[in-house]
């Protein structure tokens, strides 16, 4: 199967996962809101942050062996395969533990990350987490064998175990929450299911590979040893940074401004990444191909196919970005606000703020997805550090002096950093050409969303004066009418259109 097949295989069954976890994750939120206090909302955003903070103990090593596996996968040479899985079981095996080790040095300090947490005690706060930490521990000893499936480009096995797993897990919690509101039931009943898929991957990818159960593997020569390393060294940048840029926030709202308020900002979150799981769905699912692509093609082919890609990705994130800087706070009135009352409702400002990050983070989505496929991580191996230093001090400078603003203050300042640097290195190691067409499109493209936006929000104030279900139907058929058509009609005679109008084509052709 292609490159092209095998990408929308990915796609058409990561959009159907998707829009399944996303309708009853949306369900379950509500449910949640409505029987549970609100801090525990907060305690369950935090903990999820914290757990996401330890995961950088993976520093990068996964990524480092998917780009290692394209080549052996895509030449069939199965003896290869079996020496990287081996060292892939033994790194995360070794990551499970250390993750074990720091989660648990880390309970006695809990009760400080959690400023006013109601009415639930030290010791609850204490047990909730070592649920949260169980779940993280044990997903080590399975996950790295995902990396093969993703390396073949059958990233739609991982969807759809993954799926599931989720209406299983979310379809029993939210009966708990229905018959009997208890915190402690609601994440035993995910770890439970989780625990029971955990198993069942094992065997599953057993079956799938028996050669992976197999003892004589040949270890990996000194020369691939070191390569790996070499490019987890790098990467090890790369994940220390991200970590401090991406994911601080929640455990900055709870710890200087209240623990609460990280729940208030994860409905947002939660909508947001709702939507973005969606559009990521495409640009994640070419990775494995890019892999391929970048394996066996010219560099003028991969630079062609790479300016299809962000030019498609600027449309994409553009209108999901437009959507949500006219609709968003709309729409948490309507399923939160007007029942929970307005303290559920963040600040337009530090909103706008958010969706700025959004917007460009799908530029960077588009950058390090390519820079993953090619392996290149060592020429930018200290970005991700700068990134995270200067986020964490402006984010807990500003935070103390205007609120929750300065915090996506500082996600977007930091943000902007890899969106100027990142197109200079791939322009030069992967294509040997300036990055100054780069930065003209993307002037051209953000001229051309703000533009728009600017119409949209002043027919909003007409349309959303009153906001009911109707309006907000109506106003959301209006972005979508008028950000795609204005789109279409600026760029659909360039190159890039044309040529994602082909693929189209040859596909309802197909059909």
């Amino acid at each position: 199967m292609g490159r092209t097949k095998l990408a929308a295989k990915n796609i058409t069954f990561g959009y159907v996962g998707q829009l399944a976890t996303a309708l009853m994750s949306f369900i379950l939120r509500t449910i949640f809101i409505h029987r549970l206090a609100e801090t525990l909302l907060g305690v369950n955003a935090l903990y999820s942050n914290i757990l996401s903070l330890l995961s950088m103990a993976e520093l990068g090593i996964g990524t480092a062996l998917n780009f290692s596996l394209y080549a052996p996968v895509a030449k069939k040479d199965i003896e290869k395969v079996k020496s990287y899985m081996q060292m892939y079981r033994k790194a995360y095996h070794t990551i499970a533990i250390v993750v074990a080790v720091i989660g648990l040095s880390l309970t006695p300090f809990l009760k400080y990350l959690t400023k006013n947490p109601g009415d639930i005690t030290p010791r609850d706060l204490t047990l909730y987490y070592l649920i949260f930490l169980f779940n993280t521990v044990s997903t080590y000893f399975v996950s790295y064998k995902y990396s093969l499936v993703n390396a073949e480009q059958k990233n739609y096995i991982q969807t759809n175990i993954i799926t599931i797993t989720k209406i299983i897990t979310v379809f029993f919690q939210i009966i708990v929450l229905l018959v009997i509101p208890n915190f402690y039931l609601y994440l035993l009943t995910d770890a439970a299911v989780q625990l029971i898929q955990k198993i069942f991957v094992n065997s599953y990818l057993n079956k799938l590979y028996p050669y992976l159960a197999d003892k004589d593997v040949t270890p990996l020569s000194r020369d691939e040893h070191d390569e790996v390393w070499k490019k987890t060294k790098a990467l090890v940048m790369h994940k220390v940074g991200d970590v401090a840029r991406l994911q601080t926030d929640t455990l900055i709202i709870s710890s200087f401004i209240e623990v609460k308020v990280a729940g208030y900002v994860d409905n947002y979150t939660m909508v947001i990444s709702t939507i973005s799981n969606f559009v990521n769905i495409i640009f994640n699912s070419v990775i494995s191909g890019f892999g391929n692509l970048i394996a066996t093609e010219s560099k003028e082919k991969q630079y062609k196919t790479f300016k299809v890609y962000r030019f498609f990705a600027s449309w994409v994130y553009g209108f999901s970005a437009c959507g949500f800087f006219i609709m968003i706070q709309p729409l948490i009135y309507l399923w939160i606000v007007r029942n929970k009352g307005p303290e559920w409702m963040l600040s337009s400002i530090a909103v706008y703020f958010l969706l700025t990050d959004y917007y460009f983070k799908g530029d960077r989505i588009v950058l390090s997805n390519y820079k993953t496929a090619a392996g290149v991580f060592e020429q930018d191996k200290y970005l991700a550090l700068i990134q995270g230093f200067v986020n964490l001090v402006i984010s807990i400078v500003l935070v103390q002096k205007i609120g929750l603003t300065g915090i996506y203050v500082g996600t977007v300042v930091s943000g902007l950093i890899a969106n100027i640097t990142k197109p200079i290195i791939i322009y030069r190691v992967c294509f040997d050409k300036s990055s100054l067409s780069y930065f003209m499109d993307s002037l051209k493209y953000i001229l051309t969303e703000v533009s728009i936006i600017a119409v949209l929000y002043l027919l909003s104030t007409v349309v959303l004066k009153n906001i009911t279900i109707l309006s907000f139907a109506l106003m959301i058929i209006i972005v979508t009418v008028v950000f795609n058509g204005v789109f279409w009609i600026i760029y659909h005679k360039t190159e890039e259109y044309e040529y994602l109008k082909g693929i189209v084509l040859r596909k309802l052709g197909k059909a």
